[in-house]
């Protein structure tokens, strides 16, 4: 097992004033990867990345340079490589600040996984909202043709590499890599059935491979330094360092780079400590789509195979924190808000089930609730995960069902107690309620009882609504 800690790595030209453009990249050890891999042969390229054990940073964690060895070869058809950096997670903000101070980086990688792939031409993929990273990542490419790093002849080499960046328009589905491609090829991001796979049958129907900025950043550094200095960092079986967006409440919020297989209250410490008065009460290990975790559970080890053993995902790096004094209900809520708009609506299960997850879990926290929603929740969970098109609609469900598994007692309390118990939200009663007894369906709640004052404000100023209530509005 490698050391484990805050680390220097991916970040090292972070600190470095004018990185971002190739001169200094080059004198801090800009494209000698690539000078290395011109010197191999593709297969020995992909056998280092298997070796150094790089998984993906995008969320899923399959190891890279298996995921490479899959693109079919000598097909008749063109291979391309394409990086995802859409970077729709929420919580999610690594890469962006990668590609913003150490564009080369990325220019870099993606020239030597053509070369590991016999692809001529790659792509870019990147969020619409990143202006500042499109301006960087735009000139850095300028500067590497200008320098033959990337074209025609690549340093002379006789080898061929075109890139270019495709600016996206925004949305989260587009952050999976068939809707990606779809997006890419001019047509509305919506994922595709698989198989096939991109790796046969991919953009434009043709072989190819879709990885994460950060992964794709992570092989000239092994090319430069060798495997062993990759593995120096993390465990066996998640080895190397990991960009961190850790984020919440927090005394220093922000990106951070440690090795993977550090405990979390250890990445707690590092960013001074939960802010003051407040205590550790969950997290979300891998950004919103993945299932949230009690603060009892604060000293798993920050890999693949131990935040899967507690009960959730790494995901993308991105650890948000959270305290006493944040309510899990509306916390669940506003995520699952979030999935239900950027659902792409093309299967039902995510398209109907975020819409009803939504107005139940909204009708507990304004103290319209009853007992029979939980069950509901997660009886309507239980009909998405594992039967929508995509991943979406499971990520949708993560923070429901973990949230009903250890914060129970909190979602009884805010329909036993006719509000927030925390004072979050408003208590209201022009909310539609579940039937359950009238032959289901939803009704409004008529001659509802005073609503209990929050704390701070008077009982008048949350009736105000009982008599307008709005019929048949779930």
């Amino acid at each position: 097992m490698g050391t484990t800690g805050p680390c220097v790595a991916l970040s090292e030209r972070y600190a470095i004033e004018g990185a971002d453009g190739i001169d200094v990249y080059e004198q801090h050890g800009g494209y000698v990867g690539l000078r290395k891999a011109l010197e191999m042969q593709p297969s020995e390229i992909i056998d280092v990345v298997k070796e150094a054990g790089v998984r993906g940073r995008g969320g899923a964690g399959f190891p890279t340079g298996m995921k490479w060895s899959f693109v079919a070869q000598d097909t008749g058809k063109p291979v391309y490589i394409v990086c995802n950096a859409d970077e729709g997670e929420p919580g999610t903000f690594k890469d962006r600040e990668l590609m913003e101070r150490d564009p080369h980086q990325l220019v870099e990688g993606m020239v030597v996984g053509g070369l590991a792939l016999n692809s001529v031409q790659g792509y870019i993929y990147l969020r619409g909202e990143f202006a500042h990273a499109g301006r960087q990542l735009t000139r850095a490419i300028r500067e590497a043709y200008a320098k033959g790093y990337l074209g025609a002849d690549i340093l002379g080499s006789g080898k061929r590499f075109d890139l270019t960046v495709h600016r996206g328009a925004g949305a989260y589905i587009c952050g999976e890599e068939t809707a990606l491609l779809d997006s890419l090829e001019g047509r509305r991001g919506q994922p595709r059935l698989r198989p096939p796979f991109p790796a046969t049958h991919g953009l434009y129907g043709c072989p190819t491979t879709v990885n994460n900025v950060e992964s794709i950043s992570s092989v000239p550094f092994i090319l430069r330094h060798g495997v062993d200095w990759y593995r120096q960092w993390g465990t066996e079986k998640s080895p190397g360092p990991k960009l961190m967006c850790i984020s919440g409440e927090l005394q220093r919020p922000g990106n951070y780079e440690f090795a993977l297989g550090t405990p979390v209250s250890e990445m707690i410490d590092a960013c001074g400590g939960m802010l003051e008065g407040r205590a550790l009460k969950f997290f979300c290990p891998g950004g919103s789509s993945t299932p949230l975790l009690p603060a009892s559970k604060a000293d798993v080890a920050y890999t693949y195979e131990d935040i899967m053993e507690a009960g959730s995902m790494l995901g993308t790096g991105a650890l948000m924190i959270y305290s006493d004094q944040t309510c899990v209900v509306d916390t669940v809520l506003r995520f699952t808000e979030f999935y239900e708009h950027e659902s792409c609506g093309k299967c039902t299960p995510c398209r109907e089930g975020g819409y009803w997850l939504s107005q139940v879990l909204r009708r507990i926290e304004t103290g319209n609730g009853r007992m029979e929603d939980l069950d509901l929740l997660q009886d309507i969970c239980d009909n998405i995960l594992g039967r929508s098109f995509c991943a979406l609609g499971d990520g949708m469900t993560s923070s429901i069902t973990s949230g009903l598994e250890y914060f129970r007692d909190e979602f009884e309390a805010h329909i036993r107690e006719a509000r927030c118990p925390l004072g979050t939200t408003e208590p209201r009663r022009d909310i539609a309620v579940l039937d359950t007894h009238g032959g289901g369906g939803y009704a409004p709640e008529t001659g509802a009882a005073e609503i209990p004052a929050m704390p701070g404000r008077s009982t008048a100023a949350t009736t105000g609504a009982t008599d307008k209530t709005v019929a048949g509005q779930a």
